[in-house]
């Protein structure tokens, strides 16, 4: 069983900046990859990020590639998710996941995942 806890969330203004962290539980954290996840209002849930459990591959969506960063930290049993250049349409709800995946090509399928944090909320105003 893992424990997904997101924090970091908030308000900036569009061009600023804010650091996702998700904390994790358990002592298996290095063998699962990890993906960042967002849903807007109104909006399906859509992949973000994800990071790699060995050597830390990383692949982003296009809508926020060069902009946000993922990156963990195994021995904190912590992943972030730096953004950067932040627009309005970034609002949303921002979801942690954690899954044995074995295929670089399932990391942005949802249904990949087993394990989800609750949410922490991403306002960008313009």
């Amino acid at each position: 069983q893992v424990q997904l806890v997101e924090s970091g969330g908030g308000l900036v203004q569009a061009g600023g900046s804010l650091r996702l962290s998700c904390a994790a539980s358990g002592r298996t954290f290095s063998s699962y990859t990890m993906g960042w996840f967002r849903q807007a209002p109104g909006k399906e849930r859509e992949f973000v990020a994800a990071i790699s459990w060995g050597v830390g591959s990383t692949v982003y969506a296009d809508s926020v590639k060069g902009r946000f960063t993922i990156s963990r930290d195994n021995a904190k049993n912590t992943m972030y998710l730096q953004m950067n250049s932040l627009k309005p349409e970034d609002t949303a709800v921002y979801y942690c996941a954690a899954g044995v995946i074995r295929y670089y090509s399932h990391y942005f399928l949802s249904t990949r995942y087993d394990y989800w944090g609750q949410g922490t909320q991403v306002t960008v105003s313009s």
